[in-house]
């Protein structure tokens, strides 16, 4: 057969698509032990690690959802403290009404996805650093106006005194196991989304939304979606970071500097991958611990890290070893 012969039957033949596929027969076996272990903790650790593992799985949470938003979606955002502050300050407020504590928390993570799908018809209009600096300046006068409001502290801050009833032990417990069951949740909705044909649509809009509405995407109720799953989790996320350390200031909950610690994360780790998120959230913890006591020069030190790997391994950390391990099958394969 001659070689123009071999080509015509190479384009011509079916292809088929296929999932990624789990590596290792115990891989699930391994995700449960890991889930009861953690489960454990509060039991078998002292009160300080609780504290510390609650941060953890609040960075796993933020970089997770920074990821489905700018990885999967293409909305490279700069104002999820929004959705940080809103859910603390909701829960406060919620408190200050005889609301309980945690479950508080709950309904102000769900109040945050009901503010994220008021503002979606106006910021997902935007896009590409129109997207970015629109969600800052959402976030800067939300701000603001909490600045404003004295029955929630003004500027000076204000603590969460519905976990007073709890003994310090029960309360970072209470605490934890909440971090870790949202947590989870959020995984696991992103995973599923990423399963379904949602997961492939979300990858053709970021990669260019007309041709993939030229296609028959339905671009704007998959990233009305996706911002509204974001919304819920960093208002959860925030809600826990008021639960964790009890005492909240406008300047320090809605600062954009949670926007660049969700970015560092993602970017180490792997943006565009499941599992990139949760190493570069381990990554930023251990570097938090140790360095965090530096300053400006900590800050400036992530951002130079975080561009040497934009630069010099733009797929992160779990690139290295994406080809050959690959915990959770949320891929697709072309093969003829």
């Amino acid at each position: 057969m001659s070689t123009t012969a071999t080509a015509a039957a190479r384009e011509t033949r079916p292809w088929t698509i296929s999932r990624t596929g789990a590596t290792g027969r115990w891989g699930g076996a391994m995700l449960i032990a890991l889930l009861v272990a953690f489960f454990a903790v509060p039991q078998v650790l002292t009160a300080n690690v609780v504290a510390q593992l609650t941060s953890l799985l609040i960075f796993v949470m933020l970089a997770v959802m920074w990821n489905a938003l700018a990885g999967y979606g293409g909305m490279v955002s700069v104002g999820q403290q929004t959705f940080i502050g809103f859910g603390a300050y909701g829960t406060i407020y919620l408190t200050q009404r005889e609301v309980p504590p945690y479950l508080a928390m709950v309904l102000a993570a769900l109040a945050c996805a009901a503010l994220a799908a008021l503002l979606a018809p106006l910021v997902l209009r935007l896009r590409g650093g129109q997207f970015a600096v629109g969600t800052w300046v959402v976030a800067e006068t939300i701000a603001l106006i909490v600045v404003l409001d004295e029955t929630l502290g003004g500027g000076t801050g204000i603590s969460l005194r519905g976990l007073n009833v709890y003994a310090p032990a029960v309360r970072r417990a209470l605490t934890y196991w909440l971090a870790l069951t949202v947590a989870v949740l959020l995984l696991v909705l992103v995973f599923l989304l990423l399963r379904l044909r949602t997961g492939v649509a979300l990858q053709a809009i970021r990669d260019d939304p007309e041709a993939a509405a030229s296609l028959g995407v339905r671009v704007a109720p998959v990233k009305f979606l996706l911002f509204v799953l974001a919304g819920f989790g960093c208002g959860a996320a925030g809600a826990l970071i008021l639960a964790n350390t009890l005492f909240i200031q406008p300047q320090s909950i809605f600062g954009v500097h949670w926007s660049a610690y969700m970015i560092f994360m993602v970017l180490v780790g792997g943006i565009g991958t499941f599992e990139g998120p949760i190493v570069g959230a381990v990554l930023f913890f251990a570097v938090q611990y140790w360095f965090a006591d530096l300053g400006a020069w900590y800050l400036i030190g992530l951002g130079l890290v975080a561009v040497a790997f934009a630069l010099f391994l733009p797929r992160g950390l779990w690139s290295l070893v994406d080809d050959r391990v690959r915990l959770l099958p949320v891929g697709y394969h072309l093969r003829p």
